[in-house]
């Protein structure tokens, strides 16, 4: 089994990721766009599925994270997949995944701070 603090860097790689497929591109285009809507709901599936797979334990001491709504999301994605509804993919990308990031990069250096730290390292 994966240990949580690998779960939370799949996470925060994906939302950084997912941010970075919508950076300069407006609502229309995305839109228009089957492989920047493909691009983007992979990685909110990994984020779903990451979420998911972390221990109660950390999910109970930081319940400011939506770990309820990012699971939920990856699950409906999934099973009704021929029904997402792309401006709620656009909305998440663009405005919510900031917020997540932001709280799990803090649960990442509170909890786990090494690997933290080894995040903030260039590549």
């Amino acid at each position: 089994m994966r240990r949580d603090e690998l779960y939370l860097v799949d996470m925060i790689e994906a939302a950084v990721a997912a941010t970075a497929f919508v950076q300069n591109v407006d609502e229309a285009a995305f839109l228009e766009s089957d492989l920047i809507q493909s691009a983007v709901l992979q990685k909110l599936l990994v984020i779903g599925e990451a979420a998911g797979r972390v221990s109660a334990e950390i999910r109970g001491r930081w319940p400011d994270v939506p770990w309820r709504s990012v699971t939920g999301f990856r699950n409906i994605a999934v099973h009704a997949y021929f029904e997402v509804d792309w401006s709620i993919v656009w909305r998440i990308a663009t405005a919510a995944l900031r917020e997540i990031h932001e709280k799990l990069l803090a649960l990442l250096k509170a909890e786990f701070p090494l690997i933290a730290s080894q995040l903030d390292e260039p590549h």
